[in-house]
């Protein structure tokens, strides 16, 4: 038997209460005989010891019950009914995070949770109701036999998964079976990572948990693998950083070329310089060598790889706009030739073109109609005056203090790149950007700025080239905004699926994986596991109670211990309410003795 609230039994020292009144009742005095009462001494001596020995039992009486209300205010819990166990609602979860996978002793941290929740599951009865539930949120119900299938298909994730909302979604489950005895159990490993906070609320179903108590062994990652720039030219870099306590041996590999090798320091970073062969959207790959967890001994990256875009700068677009066009060819970013064209909107012949408001007023009119000759569905609309901070990724710190409205015609097929206040500032579409300023330090600090140079190649390489596209990144199975215009996704092996809808649910598998529209790739979608999921360090079983949600939450670090307690937890009955019966069936004696007593006196 154990207590809930084990404080509350110091109520217990009340029974001095009814020991004091006893002993105060008690009479001491001087026994003197009368000749007219001496007939009574016999009647006298005959019932006194009746007399002390119902006082004695009142007195047992009531420091029983006091006793035993203070016991019931512990909630006590114990289990009853044999050596079995009662039908119980049990939900495992199993931390099955990528960290899991790690090797300790002889195999996978994994491979110990499957064994032990196969031999939970050996013990469970056909009266118990059973769920299993991983860390991907998956939530699987059913006998015993078939939850052994599962455990026997459960692999280690590709990505950090979520171990409280599983923990969760067990509670959720086992409330919502209406037997008596519920109980979650849980197999983590207990990284830091994964577990940051403490509960905030508590349920009311108790969480058992096993998690190792040696240490994590000591990992190294690959933590970064980033393009620079993401589209070459045909050149470029990769910037390589490891997670680890010394340095490590890495390879980097486009497609199925091996390009470089090296060595990187720890917290560090290499950059890797090269001018491949292949051309178009390409795949890449940097990995070192392999330790106690593989999963993130290598990082996936995609890139695209072409010859410079051709770009022409018109008189009317500035004397700042020349001077960056100029340094991107100094650096083999662009060439010249009418491929981009970069102009005010009145100026522009053709598409594809980064289109500008004209400086003088007076010419918007012709801006519009030109928009409306090369098929562009905006118009610049009435003048915004006053200083704003342009709102996009990619140009932070961007003022602007005199630009043109920009209203669509119809529903523009692209994207929105800044905004200033609630309406776009820079807009793009098949072979157009658009912006609603002059590229003047007057209108907006942008061409003055040290993100002008790169947001430019940006623009030319990735949205006027002849080949557009970006890169997206996302983690194992999480869900993006679906890209406009493409409708599949191709697979490392050449496979293509289609996709529909407005998201894309990224695969479980890292990897570099193409978006497709119609026959060709437009760009690629990254997915690769969570850097916090190679930092293995773990909380110790007292810290990692606190950040489980249950008032009745338990770390072991004994699997043994784990598997004993796992239906004896689940089976334990309160036992309040008995401990509150018999204590009002002993107050109830308690009052037929006194009542009987002072008749008796009467």
């Amino acid at each position: 038997m154990s207590f809930l609230a084990p404080w509350l039994l110091l109520l217990g020292g009340a029974v001095i209460v009814p020991l004091l009144i006893h002993l105060l009742r008690r009479r001491i005095g001087l026994r003197v005989d009368f000749p007219a009462a001496r007939y009574l001494a016999r009647a006298e001596q005959e019932h006194s010891r009746t007399m002390r020995m119902r006082n004695l039992l009142l007195m047992i009486l009531r420091v029983l019950a006091v006793l035993l209300i203070a016991a019931a205010a512990a909630r006590p819990v114990a289990r009853l009914g044999g050596g079995g166990h009662a039908p119980t609602a049990l939900a495992i979860v199993v931390d099955n995070s990528m960290s899991s996978g790690v090797v300790e002793g002889t195999g996978p941290l994994i491979e110990r949770f499957k064994r032990m929740a196969r031999e939970l599951l050996a013990d469970a009865s056909a009266e118990d109701r059973l769920w299993l539930i991983t860390a991907d949120g998956l939530v699987r119900g059913g006998s015993a036999a078939t939850l052994r299938e599962e455990v026997e298909r459960m692999r280690a994730l590709a990505g950090a998964g979520d171990p409280r909302a599983a923990v969760a979604a067990a509670v959720a489950a086992v409330e919502g079976s209406g037997m008596p005895a519920r109980q979650v159990v849980l197999l983590t490993d207990g990284q830091r990572s994964a577990w940051r906070e403490a509960a905030r609320s508590r349920a009311s179903v108790p969480v058992l948990a096993y998690a190792p108590s040696f240490a994590a062994p000591v990992n190294r990652a690959v933590t970064s693998a980033e393009p620079r720039p993401a589209r070459w030219t045909p050149r470029g870099a990769v910037a390589i950083g490891i997670l680890g306590l010394d340095s490590a041996t890495y390879r980097m590999a486009l497609g199925e070329r091996t390009v470089a090798r090296g060595t990187v320091a720890p917290n560090e970073e290499a950059t890797v310089r090269a001018a491949p062969a292949e051309r178009g959207w390409t795949s890449g790959v940097v990995e070192i060598e392999p330790d106690e967890l593989s999963a993130d001994n290598l990082r996936h990256f995609a890139l695209w790889i072409g010859a410079p875009p051709a770009a022409r700068v018109t008189p009317g677009a500035g004397e700042f706009v020349r001077n960056a066009v100029d340094v991107l060819r100094s650096a083999q970013r662009v060439t010249d030739g009418a491929g981009v064209t970069i102009a005010p909107a009145d100026e522009a012949q053709r598409r594809p073109a980064l289109l500008m408001p004209p400086v003088e007023p007076v010419r918007i009119g012709a801006a519009n109609r030109s928009l409306e000759r090369l098929g562009i569905p905006w118009r610049y609309g009435p003048v915004r005056r006053g200083a704003a901070m342009a709102r996009g990724a990619d140009l932070p710190g961007v003022q602007v203090s005199y630009r043109h409205q920009l209203l669509p015609r119809g529903i523009p097929d692209g994207d929105t790149l800044a905004e200033v206040g609630e309406e776009p500032w820079i807009v793009s579409g098949p072979g157009y950007v658009l912006i609603g300023s002059p590229l003047v330090p007057e209108a907006t600090s942008l061409p003055v700025s040290a993100p002008f140079v790169p947001w430019l190649t940006d623009i030319l390489t990735s949205r006027l080239h002849t080949e557009p596209g970006r890169v997206w990144h996302a983690t194992p199975g999480a869900r993006i905004a679906r890209p406009s215009g493409v409708d599949a996704l191709e697979g490392a092996t050449g496979g293509r699926a289609a996709i529909s809808g407005a998201n894309i649910d990224a695969p479980a598998a890292p990897g570099t994986y193409f978006l497709v529209q119609g026959t060709r790739r437009v760009g690629a979608l990254v997915v690769n596991a969570e850097i916090e999921e190679s930092r293995l360090e773990r909380w110790s079983a007292s810290d990692l109670e606190r950040r489980i949600a249950s008032g009745g939450a338990r770390v072991v670090t004994d699997s043994a211990q784990w598997a004993r307690l796992a239906f004896q937890g689940a089976s334990r009955r309160s036992l309040v309410v008995p401990l509150l019966l018999v204590a009002v069936l002993i107050l109830g004696l308690e009052s037929l003795a006194a009542s009987g007593r002072a008749a008796r006196r009467a």
